[in-house]
């Protein structure tokens, strides 16, 4: 069986362009580039926004964003998707025709990259949910499950410049998607789940991006109740996670790894053992040292 049922093809055509240039030294190279272009999404017969992203997974992307912003709910019935790469348009098409300016005019601006923006009406939303309470996560699951991520093929590992989310189960990732925004990752993983009836309630969502608010609200509005990042937190992520019972892990890097909100999900294994070094650090220290 593969290893994830979606994952990057950093060999695919379009992804990345090579250009020339000089190193440090002077010397000329040759290197990789990922593309960054402009995708304008409708829904309906309504424009709703123009997102600079990689190009790839076009019906996910646009699906996972109406849901994340609160434009599509679950009992949405899709009826089309069309894609004109001719001029960078995707139309969502659904049996509800709905008015969405006024969700247009209440919008807040986050700290995503990009386009980074949720609309005002999404936190009514996000403070109905109520989390899994009953998801484990092993200490050793979760150091499986980054090795497995951070070793697979990807755009990172070939060109840099880029975000990537994982959806897992706390025994393997089950899909690996990755964009030039954190935001649109994340919304990749969320129209996939949107189109295949994928439940969040007892999965685990794994991203190299900061652990912000916007993160948090979207794992919550995934109905994801554990968020792992190998990067670190914002205090307004650390806050809402909180306030929704989401587990937050961020700096998981090896063994090591700091929980913020809801530990009560993780399962430490008594067999686990931590790396020499961080065992005789402080979290603050190994904060810095990850860095």
């Amino acid at each position: 069986m593969a290893e994830f049922d979606i994952a990057p093809d950093p060999e695919a055509d379009g992804l990345t362009t090579m250009l020339d240039g000089l190193d440090a030294s002077g010397q000329p190279v040759n290197l990789p580039v990922v593309a960054e272009r402009p995708l304008t999404i409708y829904l309906n017969g309504q424009e709703i926004v123009t997102a600079m992203s990689l190009g790839d997974h076009i019906r996910e992307l646009a699906v996972g964003f109406l849901y994340n912003q609160n434009m599509l709910s679950a009992d949405d019935v899709i009826t089309d998707i069309d894609i004109d790469l001719d001029i960078d348009v995707v139309v969502v098409r659904t049996e509800k025709q709905t008015n969405y300016e006024s969700k247009l005019k209440k919008k807040i601006r986050t700290s995503g990259c990009a386009q980074g923006t949720v609309f005002g009406d999404i936190m009514d939303r996000f403070e109905q949910i109520s989390l899994n309470p009953d998801v484990r996560l092993s200490v050793s699951q979760l150091m499986a499950l980054s090795k497995t991520i951070n070793t697979a093929p990807s755009l990172y590992l070939k060109a840099g410049a880029i975000h990537g989310c994982v959806l897992c189960t706390p025994e393997r990732p089950v899909a690996y998607v990755e964009d030039i925004g954190r935001h649109n990752a994340v919304d990749k993983i969320a129209g996939h789940m949107f189109l295949n009836g994928i439940s969040g309630h007892d999965k685990v969502f794994y991203t190299t991006g900061r652990l912000t608010s916007e993160m948090v609200i979207k794992t919550v509005i995934m109905n994801i109740p554990i968020l792992v990042s190998r990067s670190g937190f914002t205090e307004a992520g650390v806050r809402l996670a909180r306030e929704a019972g989401l587990t937050l892990i961020g700096r998981a890097k090896g063994s090591r790894f700091v929980a913020l909100s809801a530990p009560e999900r993780i399962s430490f294994d008594s067999d686990v053992k931590m790396d020499s070094t961080s065992e005789q650090k402080s979290p603050q220290r190994q904060f810095n040292d990850a860095e």
